[in-house]
């Protein structure tokens, strides 16, 4: 999809206005989310802060609740700074010194009940959204947040390399294989800053990390015929083109073939791809300051560190991680290979009990307790990216949480170029059955009683069908 032009000239100002906020502030407090996004743009809050020398606080929630709402309301700091969440809930903050950077849609209540708190700059509120530029694909809340310590600080700008992980791990990538639109700027910065590298290839996950064999096993979205979900079938093609899987008794990844190898399996698989074969090539985002292998090198890897920090409940790490803390790196794997257990748990567990139903718009599967809440939404999109599903109506997926069921939805950008917008849906669906929801046109998430299951996909579906029929 194409970037939007956007308005740049009211965003600038908006950004001078919050940049004004943050440095008359003795102490800040920073609020922002568990998930790679959240912890990038946390640590570019933290690390701004840092340097301006304020006294301040980092802070993760998983989501805005009415605690959350109340505790920043209350907070006595001069400033709460909140990252990649809120702009959902503006309409329930009252007080002065409130600043966001955020990328999913706002509040539409904000506006209409918006009083003279607003009019004084009680609330610096910066999102896409707003500025007519879409907070799916083209910005994420890193990205919002590395343009405000940008506009504080133009030396900051060695933190852009960070909100390009963010917006990875968003996969504002996905829609034109490559980051377009304020990303792509801040792209730029952390190229110039000599942070980041950008590189054509194959965009399929763990090109560092993973064996070759299983690179190429577990590439989807476009799936390889006759080389995805078949090892066999890697070996044979790995075979055939002279490329051996080990070298010295080490397994080589993607990364490790020489350009000559890498060039002839590239040839091969685009040819095996056929008319998906522009799907699977763009840009990849190599990070400089660290070494290949490392599981940080790699933009994608390093943002899936960052959600198994956040999604088991050690958001902490995730932010040593991002401002360079090598200790926190063997904890992070730590995190990662909890991480890919659970995943690979998750997929198994709902494809052996046969859990993915179908209605005529949406699929959906409930996990009850076996899947944590925190990452059925990644479980969701990878099952929608898997032969298993239907890859033209959403999925929605319901997982068990302290406070309701957990509800994730995802779907593919075609749909929302026809219409579907699954943060409406969401948000409606879910206040409609006594929840609360919202998101992204593509990727969202609601909470509701545990009760209203069937009568939230009665309304999801009718919702949905609405939209895109």
């Amino acid at each position: 999809m194409p970037a939007s032009a956007g308005d740049p000239r009211r965003m600038a100002r908006d950004l001078a206005a919050a940049a004004r906020v943050i440095r008359d502030a003795k102490t800040v407090r920073v609020v922002t989310h568990i998930d790679a996004d959240g912890i990038s743009a946390g640590a570019i809050a933290d690390i701004t802060l840092e340097r301006l020398g304020k006294e301040h606080t980092v802070g993760f929630e998983k989501k805005i609740t009415d605690e959350v709402v109340a505790s920043v309301n209350s907070s006595p700091e001069d400033v709460v700074w909140i990252c990649d969440l809120g702009s959902g809930y503006l309409s329930e903050f009252d007080r002065y010194g409130l600043v966001i950077t955020d990328h999913h849609v706002p509040d539409p209540r904000w506006r209409g009940r918006q009083t003279i708190l607003d009019s004084f700059g009680g609330v610096q509120h910066l999102n896409p959204h707003t500025y007519g530029i879409d907070g799916s694909y083209e910005v994420c809340g890193a990205g919002m947040t590395y343009l405000l310590s940008k506009e504080i600080d133009p030396a900051n700008v060695d933190l852009a390399y960070l909100a390009v992980v963010g917006a990875v791990g968003d996969f504002q990538d996905s829609s034109n294989q490559r980051l377009v639109g304020p990303n792509a700027a801040i792209v730029g910065d952390a190229v110039a800053n000599g942070d980041l590298v950008v590189e054509e290839d194959l965009r399929f996950y763990g090109r560092d990390t993973r064996p070759v064999n299983q690179y190429l096993q577990y590439a989807s979205d476009p799936s390889i015929p006759g080389i995805s979900d078949n090892p066999k079938g890697c070996y044979e093609l790995l075979d055939s083109l002279g490329i051996q899987a080990k070298s010295g008794g080490r397994w080589r990844s993607w990364s490790d073939l020489s350009r000559e190898e890498h060039d002839r399996a590239v040839d091969a698989i685009l040819e095996r791809l056929g008319p998906d074969a522009d799907k699977a090539v763009g840009e990849m985002y190599r990070i400089t300051r660290y070494e290949k292998g490392t599981g940080m090198s790699d933009a994608k890897e390093f943002a899936t560190v960052l959600n198994s920090c956040g999604r088991y409940d050690d958001a902490p790490t995730g932010l040593r991680v991002c401002r360079g803390d090598v200790g926190a790196l063997k904890v992070a794997e730590e995190n990662r290979a909890e991480h890919r257990k659970h995943i690979s748990t998750a997929l198994s567990y709902i494809r052996d009990n046969h859990l993915l139903r179908e209605r005529r718009f949406i699929q959906w599967f409930d996990a009850g307790s076996e899947v944590r809440e925190t990452v059925v939404g990644i479980v969701a999109g990878m099952m929608l990216s898997s032969s298993d599903c239907r890859r033209n109506i959403p999925i929605i997926a319901f997982a068990d949480s302290d406070d309701g069921v957990k509800v994730s939805a995802r779907a593919n950008r075609d749909l929302v170029d026809r219409g579907l917008n699954l943060s409406e849906v969401m948000k409606t669906a879910a206040e409609i059955v006594g929840g609360f929801g919202g998101g992204h046109t593509v990727a969202a998430g609601a909470t509701i009683p545990p009760e209203k299951k069937e009568e939230f996909l009665d309304i999801v579906e009718d919702l949905v069908s609405s939209q895109i029929e």
